[in-house]
C-alpha cells in the first residue's frame, strides 16, 4: 500500500513553488479572520420523535430529503411537540466551526458569510454560531425564512429534512461587496467554499476565488455532491482554475470524472487528472484530496500519497452525515497554520472520527488531537526547520536512512 512506502519529503500544502517556506504558525500567532468560509447556513433542529410524527409527514426512518410544501409546518411542530437541540449547521459553516474547535484559541479564526431570515430561527442560529466562537456575518433579509434542517431521530435511525429557504438568497451586491465585509475577506489567508454554494451565487464565489489567486492565498473547494458535478458543472468549471485544494469523496469524484470525460473510475487516476486541470495561479500546485469512507484517503499534488483512516468499531458509529464536513474542518485547522499535508490529513481523520461517534455535526468541549511523532533528520549543522525534508516512518514502513532525532509536529 502506498501509505507504507517511505517518504523523504513532506508535501507542504501552502508552499509556493521555488520559495522558502515561512515559519510555521502556532495557535497563539493566528489572527482572527484568518480562515474564511461562505455558504448555505442552516439551523439544525435535532429531536427524538415518534413514528406518528414521521407518518404525518410521510418520512422514512432513515433518509435525507429536501423539504416540499407538505413539510413546511414540520419544523415548528417539531419544536412544539418534542425536546429539541439547536446547532449552527450547513456544510461550509460546519467545516468552519470544526476548524475553530480544533484550534480552540484565539476565537474568531473563522469568518462565515451566508444568508438567513429575520426571524426566530435566525436569532437562534446567530446565537449558536457565536457559541462556537466563529465570526459569522449573515446577510439578513425578510423574503424567505432562515434555512433549517430537521433531524428526526427514531431509535438508531435519523431522517433529515432540509429547507434551504433563505440560504438560497445570498446577494453579492447586498453583502459581499460592502466595504466592511470585504475587509474581512481580505484579512483571510485560507478560503473554503463547499460546492453547494455554486447553486446560489457563482459571482460571489468567483470574486473571492479571484482575490485569493491574485494575492497568492489558498482557495479551497468541495465537490460536495454528485448533482453538483452533473448539473452545475459549468459553474464548477468556471471556479476550478482558481482552486488550490479540491476536496471530494469517492462518489463525487466518480461523478466528476464521468462529466469531465476522464474515462476512468480509479480514484488515484481521477485525483491525478483533476490536479492537472488548468490553473490560474501557477505559483501553487493544486492539491486534490479524495476520501473513501473507511478506506484510505488519496492526496494528489506532484505525486500521489495515500493515508489510512483511523479505525473505529462499527458499533461506535452513530451518524456519518457530518463526516465530510468534519474532515474538511480538521484539514483547514492545520492548513491555516501552514502545516504539511500529512498533518492536515491526520487532523482531518481525527475530526471525522470524533464526529461520527455523535449525532449531528457536534463535538465535545475540547479536542484531544495530539501532534504527530515523526522520525526525522535535522538540517546539516542545526535543528530541523519547519517543513524541512525529513525521513519519516509511517505505519511500520521502512526509512531511507537511519533517523537521528525524533521531532514532534503539532
Amino acid at each position: 500500500m502506498a501509505s507504507d512506502e517511505p517518504k523523504a519529503k513532506k508535501q507542504k500544502v501552502s508552499a509556493e513553488k521555488k520559495t522558502e517556506s515561512p515559519t510555521k504558525k502556532t495557535h497563539a500567532e493566528l489572527s482572527p479572520n484568518s480562515l474564511f468560509g461562505m455558504g448555505n447556513p442552516l439551523l439544525d433542529i435535532i429531536a427524538v420523535v415518534d413514528k406518528d410524527f414521521l407518518d404525518t409527514y410521510s418520512l422514512k426512518p432513515n433518509d435525507q430529503i429536501l423539504a416540499e410544501d407538505q413539510h413546511k409546518a414540520l419544523f415548528e411542530e417539531m419544536v412544539k411537540k418534542f425536546k429539541v437541540e439547536y446547532h449552527a449547521g450547513g456544510a461550509t459553516q460546519n467545516s468552519i466551526k470544526i476548524a475553530q474547535w480544533m484550534i480552540q484559541e484565539p476565537h474568531n479564526i473563522g469568518t462565515f458569510f451566508g444568508c438567513i431570515g429575520k426571524d426566530k430561527f435566525g436569532d437562534i442560529l446567530k446565537e449558536k454560531a457565536k457559541a462556537t466562537h466563529i465570526d459569522a456575518h449573515y446577510y439578513e433579509q425578510d423574503e424567505e425564512p432562515t434555512g433549517t434542517c430537521a433531524a428526526c431521530i427514531t431509535g438508531d435511525n435519523r431522517s433529515l429534512v432540509a429547507n434551504l429557504a433563505a440560504a438560497n438568497c445570498y446577494k453579492k451586491d447586498k453583502h459581499l461587496d460592502l466595504e466592511e465585509n470585504w475587509k474581512l475577506v481580505e484579512k483571510a489567508k485560507v478560503y473554503y467554499i463547499a460546492g453547494f454554494f455554486l447553486t446560489v451565487s457563482l459571482e460571489s464565489i468567483l470574486k473571492v476565488a479571484k482575490h485569493a489567486s491574485e494575492n497568492n492565498k489558498l482557495f479551497c473547494m468541495n465537490l460536495s455532491a454528485p448533482f453538483i458535478c452533473q448539473f452545475f458543472k459549468d459553474n464548477l468549471m468556471q471556479v476550478m482554475p482558481y482552486v488550490d485544494v479540491l476536496f471530494g469523496n469517492e462518489t463525487e469524484a466518480t461523478a466528476f470524472a464521468k462529466e469531465q470525460n476522464f474515462k476512468t473510475e480509479d480514484i488515484k487516476e481521477i485525483a491525478k487528472k483533476a490536479q492537472a486541470l488548468p490553473k490560474v495561479n501557477t505559483k501553487r500546485q493544486r492539491i486534490v484530496v479524495l476520501t473513501q469512507g473507511k478506506d484510505e484517503t488519496v492526496c494528489q499534488s506532484d505525486t500521489v500519497e495515500t493515508f489510512p483512516v483511523l479505525k473505529i468499531d462499527p458499533k461506535d458509529i452513530v451518524d456519518t452525515n457530518g463526516a465530510g464536513d468534519a474532515f474538511v474542518g480538521g484539514f483547514l485547522s492545520e492548513l491555516v497554520m501552514d502545516k504539511p499535508m500529512d498533518q492536515c490529513v491526520k487532523a482531518a481523520h481525527y475530526a471525522a472520527n470524533v464526529i461520527i461517534r455523535r449525532a449531528g455535526c457536534t463535538f465535545p468541549e475540547k479536542p484531544d488531537f495530539k501532534g504527530q511523532l515523526v522520525l526525522c533528520e535535522p538540517a546539516s549543522g542545526g535543528t530541523r526547520k519547519p517543513f524541512e525534508t525529513r525521513t519519516v516512518i509511517r505505519n511500520g514502513g521502512g526509512v531511507e536512512k537511519p533517523f537521528s532525532k525524533v521531532c514532534m509536529v503539532k
